[in-house]
C-alpha cells in the first residue's frame, strides 16, 4: 500500500489513506470511521479533477463482496475504481485507460 502511494504521489496526483470499521477505544467505547463498508483502501484526485479509488490486495486475497459492491457504485457514477495487486496496476487504475472501465466491471461483476 506504501509503494502505492509513493509511486501515485510521484506521478502527480494527490492520495489518500482509509481506515473503515470499528475500533473499540481503552475506555471501552467503539469508535466508528464514518466510512461505508466496502469504502476502498485508497482514494485520490488526479490533476484535471477525476477521482480514483484504489483496493489494494495481496494474492490470493480477494475483494468483499461489499467492496466489489463499492467500487462498481463508484464506476457507475464517473470514478476509476479498481483492485490493485501491484503498483502497475493501481497505476493503471489512476490513469483510467479506455476500455479499461469496462475491463474492471467485468472483473468486479464476476469476483475476479
Amino acid at each position: 500500500m506504501n509503494a502505492v502511494m509513493l509511486a501515485v504521489t510521484n506521478a502527480g496526483h494527490q492520495i489518500f489513506r482509509t481506515n473503515v470499521g470499528k475500533v473499540r477505544t481503552p475506555d471501552g467505547r467503539f469508535f466508528n470511521t464514518g466510512l461505508p463498508k466496502g469504502h476502498c483502501d485508497l482514494y485520490g484526485f488526479r490533476p484535471d479533477g477525476q477521482i480514483f479509488y484504489i483496493e489494494t490486495k495481496l494474492h490470493p486475497r480477494r475483494p468483499t463482496k461489499e467492496q466489489r459492491q463499492f467500487m462498481l457504485a463508484m464506476i457507475s457514477k464517473g470514478a476509476a475504481a479498481g483492485v490493485a495487486y501491484t503498483v502497475e496496476e493501481a497505476l493503471k487504475i489512476v490513469e483510467w485507460p479506455k476500455g479499461y472501465r469496462e475491463i474492471m466491471e467485468g472483473a468486479l461483476r464476476y469476483g475476479l
